[in-house]
């Protein structure tokens, strides 16, 4: 069983060796026709490359000519790209500038304003687009020229193509380089381009000159002439044109910059809107503002001056409050986006320094002017108006270019600072200077003295106390550094209102020495005093003086003068009815003595009552019946009481009554009151002082008029 297996084995072994030996030799026989068959294709290879390098040779130089041919057409369209887009320029241009023709024309037909200035807007845009345009035609000139002078240059140094080809070109190098040099320059300066901008020009300044202020027109007719007051006051910072407008402004700008007409473009916009601000003010009147030299207005009327310095005050406010707040709008919205916004601030300083420079002449004069009392109040108005409008002003002129506006405005009030100062002292020194001027001549109160009391009264008001107090410590600083230790208000005004007061007190007691007249002394005094203590009671002045101050220095003394007085003016006729002199008399010469005595009494009471009625005059209503009343309780009881006690030696009907002495002395003080009447028109309605209750100045004067009748007439009694 085994043995048969392995025969089968080996059968099927030989088999497989059998046939593996014939697909060895069929590969064999394969391989051997596939070399046979390469080594043919081999040889046809031979040749086809044989035939190929034939070929190669043969066809070399119509390819250098082809790629030759590519380079030349690279190059020629490469010169003629430029002059293509030149000549596409050209036609953009001519359409431009018909259109802005047909623009013109329908902005000459067009009637309505909105409509205009949409067509205006319109005009503008195509003056810009014509301006690229001529702009484009500029650059692309010189590059178009070099590109063809290369192209004709290799043409003709390689004669690549026929000579006519080249001739067209050169031709139209020609052609282009004469259209380049004469029509670019004369569509930019001489074409319509030009036209264009000098009819933009005429409506730039057409535009600027119908933006005026209309709140001054509108206000203006609202009132009359002399109502420029109210005119100031209603005045309100409005806008100078519309949106639209101030568009076709500001485009109009933008083109007349970028044409290099910005120079004219800034001349027509300061030149009308100078003129435009300076009219605006001009409607209302300030004729005075060519009054402007220290000179000049020392020459002027005080009353004139005086409203003047008001106008300049509302007009310079309602300058700076209204008309530049307006222009400097204008100003930035127009001309804002050009340059980065420098150019604007230069010109509204252009358009405001000429109207800034008179008003700040005339304000500069005032100050250098003679420096006299009555000016103080216009001068610390003025101050008081820059300070307030210093926080507007500081806004509107806040800029680089504004720095000499700026100076002039801190230099006028330097001026204002140091003017004020000099005019509140110079009133010390005219009062000082006062002295070696006669009293008057009726022992009344100076003219002087009383505008210096309601002077500083006025000075002291709520109007005007705490500007001046701001002068003068502005001075202070000034004189003693900005380190130095400040004073109080109060002692700041108290120093300044003593000096005055003290140069008022040294020249009423130099002038009282220069009367003659024994009594003219005191009248004087007590007239003076008094009206100086009731004009500062209860007020602001005396406050600051002090109450004690006041009293003491005046109230005290004007008492005691009206004691004086009294003594001087009437103790004298009391003394002649003294009866002392009586009593060393026997009886025989009595009758003579008393008869002598009432005599001389008579004749000194007619004396007397003449010279009070033409010398001594008692200015004040209230003082007077005070020394009228005490006068009367002197002088009747005394000639009531001799005219009594000695009736047997005298013809009683011979002399006056008692009732005819009183009526005299009534009559005396109403005629003084007569008189005084059109000295003063400060009329006092009272003179109790409200500390002594009831008391006037006949409380101590009256019980010295009492001791002093008492001492006199103690020897009269029956």
């Amino acid at each position: 069983m085994s043995l048969m297996e392995e025969l089968k084995e080996d059968d099927q072994i030989l088999f497989e060796l059998k046939a593996a030996c014939s697909d060895l030799k069929n590969f064999l026989q394969l391989s051997y026709n596939v070399e046979t068959s390469l080594a043919e294709i081999e040889e046809k290879f031979d040749v086809m490359q044989e035939n190929l390098s034939i070929s190669s040779r043969r066809i070399a130089p119509l390819q250098s000519l082809s790629i030759a041919n590519k380079a030349l057409d690279t190059r020629i369209n490469r010169a003629i790209s430029p002059a293509l887009s030149l000549l596409e320029s050209f036609k953009l241009s001519e359409s431009l500038q018909r259109r802005l023709l047909d623009l013109a024309s329908k902005l000459a037909n067009e009637k309505s304003s909105n409509k205009r200035l949409g067509k205006l807007i319109k005009y503008v845009d195509t003056v810009d687009n014509l301006n690229e345009a001529i702009n484009s035609i500029s650059k692309e000139c010189e590059p178009a020229i070099q590109k063809l002078q290369e192209v004709v240059e290799f043409l003709s140094r390689t004669k690549a193509t026929d000579q006519f080809r080249t001739h067209r070109l050169r031709e139209t190098l020609i052609t282009l380089k004469a259209l380049c040099e004469t029509e670019v320059d004369v569509m930019r300066f001489d074409g319509l381009l030009d036209d264009a901008l000098l009819n933009l020009q005429d409506e730039y300044e057409s535009l600027l000159n119908k933006m005026i202020h209309r709140s001054f027109m509108e206000a203006k007719s609202d009132y009359d002439d002399d109502d420029q007051d109210d005119v100031a006051a209603n005045m309100l910072t409005t806008d100078l044109g519309s949106e639209l407008e101030v568009e076709v402004l500001t485009k109009i700008s933008e083109t007349l910059a970028a044409n290099d007409c910005l120079d004219i473009c800034i001349d027509i916009f300061v030149k009308v809107r100078y003129k435009r601000a300076a009219k605006a003010l001009m409607r209302l009147k300030p004729e005075y503002l060519k009054t402007y030299s220290p000179e000049e207005i020392d020459e002027m009327e005080w009353e004139s001056l005086e409203t003047a310095i008001s106008l300049w005050i509302q007009h310079f406010e309602l300058a700076i409050k209204n008309v530049f707040v307006s222009e400097k709008k204008l100003c930035c919205q127009v001309l804002g986006t050009i340059m980065d916004g420098v150019i604007w601030p230069e010109c509204f300083v252009k358009i405001a320094d000429k109207i800034m420079a008179v008003f700040f002449r005339f304000g500069e004069g005032v100050a250098r002017s003679k420096k006299e009392p009555q000016k103080l109040f216009k001068l610390l108005d003025m101050f008081e108006s820059l300070e307030k409008l210093k926080p507007e002003f500081s806004k509107i002129f806040a800029g680089e270019a504004d720095a000499d506006i700026c100076s002039r405005y801190r230099e006028l009030e330097k001026l204002l600072v140091h003017s004020s100062t000099k005019v509140f002292f110079e009133l010390g020194l005219q009062i000082e200077a006062n002295q070696d001027v006669l009293p008057p001549q009726d022992g009344s109160v100076p003219k002087l003295f009383r505008y210096a009391i309601n002077y500083l009264r006025y000075l002291l008001t709520d109007a005007y106390s705490a500007t001046m107090i701001r002068v003068l410590r502005t001075e202070q600083i000034w004189k003693a550094g900005i380190l130095s230790t400040p004073e109080t208000d109060e002692n700041l005004l108290k120093d300044a209102m003593f000096n005055i007061m003290d140069a008022i007190r040294r020249n009423v007691e130099s002038k009282k020495l220069r009367y003659k007249d024994k009594v003219l002394p005191h009248v004087f005094v007590m007239n003076t005093y008094w009206y100086i203590y009731m004009r500062t009671r209860n007020t602001e002045l005396g406050k600051v003086m002090g109450d004690q101050y006041m009293k003491k220095t005046f109230k005290i003394v004007a008492e005691e003068s009206a004691y004086s007085y009294q003594k001087q003016a009437w103790g004298p006729l009391v003394r002649l009815l003294d009866r002392e002199e009586l009593k060393r008399v026997d009886k025989d010469g009595i009758t003579a003595m008393v008869r002598g005595k009432m005599e001389a009494f008579v004749k000194g009471f007619d004396d007397i009552t003449q010279r009070h009625k033409s010398f001594y005059h008692i200015t004040d209503a209230d003082l007077r019946e005070q020394m009228r009343e005490a006068t009367v309780k002197l002088v009747m009881p005394v000639y009531a009481e001799f005219l009594n006690n000695f009736a047997s030696s005298l013809h009683v009907k011979s002399y006056p009554s008692p009732e005819y002495i009183e009526d005299s002395l009534n009559q005396m003080f109403e005629v003084a009151d007569h008189k005084s009447s059109g000295i003063s028109s400060l009329r006092l309605r009272q003179m109790r002082d409200p500390s002594d209750g009831s008391k006037s100045l006949s409380g101590e004067q009256s019980r010295r008029s009492k001791d002093f009748r008492r001492s006199k007439s103690s020897a009269i009694d029956v």
